[in-house]
């Protein structure tokens, strides 16, 4: 199967607080792995205007197209949450497997696997069951308290026809009012769930977006998507843009001589048909200019993946996307790039308007995203860059799964504690040793703008200002640089625009202005410092030999043996890289038994003939629920054993209807009904059904039906099916067995899955 089912929102609410209460974990994340702030430090940042609690999140992919993926990021500490591309193109064809993180990263995957409408009720849904999970309180008073603040950030492609569709259109529309959705979904939380029925549901799910374009579309077509995001859709834009900005000779040079990955090769097309980086440094200011013109925000995200020629045999295109440790290093020489031409602007900041028409500017930055092998080890040179926010996805796909994101911030939180830094900005300032410079060409550019603005004040007065802003603001910032730890940035700042409220030898207009400028002294501090610590921390990464061919050219090991129905190596690596919680463990009866078959004649009880003997060697077993698979592929990558436990493993559906069509050659599904559990089952491409209480079980496969004692014994009564005609009938035994040894086990209330959740 390769087409993803939405899980119901209260079947997936149910599961989660069953499996809280029984097991400690939510969809197989365990609390310790729960982001419960830290301790004495504030993580929050600002993205287009909005409070979030991390710079964290994952990147749009397959962490956060379904209901579960966002939640489990949002569990692990993501709180700027990068939803999966849509696009007006809603039923593609993706070949798969599509996800290869053999060592690197490579993939075929591109978009959303759900239809638009799909798409929309999976992106509220999972924004209602997070504040379910908050009123609840079933994680905690205190949790997530004041770290709980998450934007969901729309991402949509890939060009400006298909974006201003009026299908597309109506979707960004209702993610700016979900309203409707949210009343749709109110009456199905009936039970212990009707309590939150009427909670105040957040209707504004999202008024920021991500644009993703396909590699190779136009300039001239990415600014008129983004004019139109900003005028017609009234959005904050972040424009994704691609590592072929680096030009082929500069990235073919990182990947061949400095890092070693000589088997990647990269097509010159990619670089002739993207957008050219003269074209980039060209729009982005412009549209900029445009959105501040509409109230809005415009940032750019670094990057998308790399088109590279298709070497191996995991997929069947001739070009894959690459990912991980190489993308890594290609994207932060971009920003190096894109900040070294671009540099800080000086456009006038929102509060720095006077009443005489002047403004005193102070220096900024482009809002920047990142994206590019992300993991926690990196995570504090992204910060300290001052991305915002800061996207993984490949490092999740790795085992462990969604349980790696909090040591992103526990990490991050090290860092900071070694800085003596409180906050985001703080840290910042201080990580690459060059605060005392961001000072320094801060109060600079405040000088060239009052002598700008202001070309006919008194020079004594000017000569005033100036020495003011050395002797104050620069020796006040320097000293809290070099010794002023415990104190946050954000005081000192205060204390100086105090100051100057009071203290400053200022006159009239220009003491406004400085005044109003001087508000916005911590942003510009930090952008400052962002674009200073950039050379020195992309260098350093570049140089390091972690992102070298030789430290990632290592794969998954293989030991010679395949998967079956039943038992394995138990290493469980299955379960936390599936990013859709497909993959599940449950406990079983370990058993070897010595059955005979049966012939069965027409008048006749029952004779014993040889059979075999049903082995299940261990108690710990797992299974699929094929709802949630897409057939990614990337549970076989990490798999020691051959087959792929989505393909060998018994894969449960959510409903006989997907059963029926999807069942392929190990597919079940069970039902709960009445005190009786039935189980419809595909073993090695043969279709069976059982049905079982506690009085009795019955037992059909394709040709006949049997009532079998469940306790063991011969069969009690039989009939062949119509059409099929014989005077006695050899009864194989084997798949009875399997089938009813199942069905015990997964309705085994000690563990909550998908499967068995409906019968709990």
């Amino acid at each position: 199967m390769a087409e993803l089912v939405p899980i119901p929102l209260p079947l997936l609410l149910r599961r989660a607080f069953l499996e809280y209460e029984r097991e400690g974990k939510i969809f197989d994340l365990p609390k310790g792995k729960f982001f419960r702030g830290l301790s004495g430090l504030d993580t929050s940042v600002r993205f287009h205007g909005h409070a979030a609690s991390t710079p964290l999140g994952p990147a749009a992919g397959p962490h956060d197209q379904l209901v579960q993926n966002i939640v489990l990021s949002w569990l692990g500490g993501s709180r700027i949450i990068e939803l999966k591309t849509v696009q007006i193109l809603d039923e593609l064809k993706i070949p798969r497997p599509c996800i290869d993180i053999i060592n690197v990263g490579y993939n075929v995957e591109w978009s959303q696997e759900l239809r638009l409408e799909q798409s929309l009720r999976e992106y509220v849904g999972a924004a209602m069951f997070i504040e379910i999970l908050k009123a609840s309180k079933l994680l905690g008073e205190d949790f997530p308290g004041g770290r709980g603040a998450t934007i969901f950030d729309m991402s949509v492609g890939y060009d400006l026809k298909g974006i201003s569709s009026p299908r597309v259109r109506a979707w960004m529309e209702a993610m700016k009012d979900a309203t409707a959705i949210i009343n749709e979904l109110r009456p199905s939380l009936t039970g212990p769930w009707a309590r939150y029925r009427d909670l105040a549901y957040p209707a504004r799910i999202s008024d920021t977006l991500t644009l993703s374009t396909f590699h190779g579309c136009p300039a001239g077509e990415i600014e008129g998507i983004v004019s139109f995001l900003l005028t017609e859709m009234d959005l904050n834009v972040c424009v994704k843009l691609n590592p072929t900005l680096l030009g082929k000779e500069h990235v073919e040079h990182l990947l061949h001589d400095v890092l070693g990955y000589c088997d990647l090769r990269v097509t010159q097309e990619a670089f002739d048909k993207d957008l050219q980086f003269a074209e980039a440094l060209e729009m982005i200011p412009r549209l900029d200019r445009l959105a501040r013109s509409r109230g809005k925000r415009l940032a750019v995200k670094f990057s998308n993946t790399l088109v590279v020629k298709n070497h191996r045999t995991f997929f069947s295109d001739e070009v894959m996307y690459l990912s991980g440790a190489p993308l890594h290093v290609l994207t932060l020489n971009l920003v190096k790039k894109f900040r070294e031409h671009l540099g800080l602007r000086t456009l006038p900041r929102e509060n720095g308007e006077t009443s005489s028409g002047g403004a005193i500017s102070l220096p900024e930055a482009i809002p920047t995203s990142f994206s590019a092998g992300l993991d926690s080890n990196n995570m504090g040179n992204c910060v300290a860059m001052n991305f915002i926010p800061v996207t993984t996805c490949t490092d999740l796909l790795r085992p462990g799964g969604y349980a790696r994101l909090i040591r992103y911030m526990e990490k991050l939180g090290d860092k900071m504690n070694a800085l003596g830094a409180t906050r985001l900005p703080d840290f910042v300032v201080r990580y690459a040793g060059q605060g005392e410079a961001a000072v320094e060409r801060v109060t600079h550019d405040l000088k060239d703008s009052l002598r700008a603005q202001f070309t006919g004040a008194d020079s004594a007065q000017m000569n005033a200002a100036q020495a003011w802003l050395d002797g104050h603001v620069a020796t006040h910032l320097k000293k809290w640089v070099r010794d002023g730890q415990g104190v946050p940035l954000r005081t000192v700042c205060a204390q100086i625009e105090a100051g100057a409220h009071h203290h400053a030898p200022l006159p009239g207009v220009l003491a406004g202005s400085l005044r109003g400028a001087l508000s916005g002294l911590e942003q510009a501090l930090v952008d400052v410092a962002g674009v200073l610590n950039t050379p020195i921390l992309v260098k350093e990464t570049t140089e390091n030999p972690r992102y070298a061919w030789e430290q990632n050219k290592g794969v998954p090991r293989k030991i010679g043996s395949k998967l079956w129905l039943y038992d394995c190596i138990n290493c469980d690596k299955c379960v936390p890289v599936c990013p859709n919680v497909a993959n599940f463990i449950y406990e079983t009866t370990a058993a070897e038994i010595a059955y005979d078959n049966f012939l069965l004649s027409l008048g006749e009880p029952p004779q014993r003939v040889p059979g075999g003997i049903f082995k299940v060697a261990k108690t710990h077993q797992l299974a699929n629920y094929a709802d949630a698979c897409n057939d990614c592929g990337n549970c076989d990558v990490f798999c020691p054993e051959d087959g792929g436990p989505y393909i060998e493993k018994p894969r449960f559906f959510g409903s006989l209807e997907t059963y029926r069509k999807y069942g392929g050659r190990n597919g079940f599904f069970v039902d709960f009904q009445n005190g009786e559990t039935t189980v419809y089952g595909t073993i090695a491409g043969a279709a069976y059904q059982l049905s079982m209480n506690n009085d009795r079980a019955r037992f059909l496969n394709a040709d006949a039906e049997v009532e079998i004692p469940p306790r063991g014994g011969a069969p009690v009564s039989w009939k062949l099916k119509s059409g099929v005609s014989a005077t006695t009938y050899k009864l194989d035994m084997l798949p009875y067995l399997q089938l009813k040894l199942l069905v015990e086990s997964i309705r085994d209330p000690r563990r909550v899955n998908f499967a068995n959740v409906g019968g709990l």
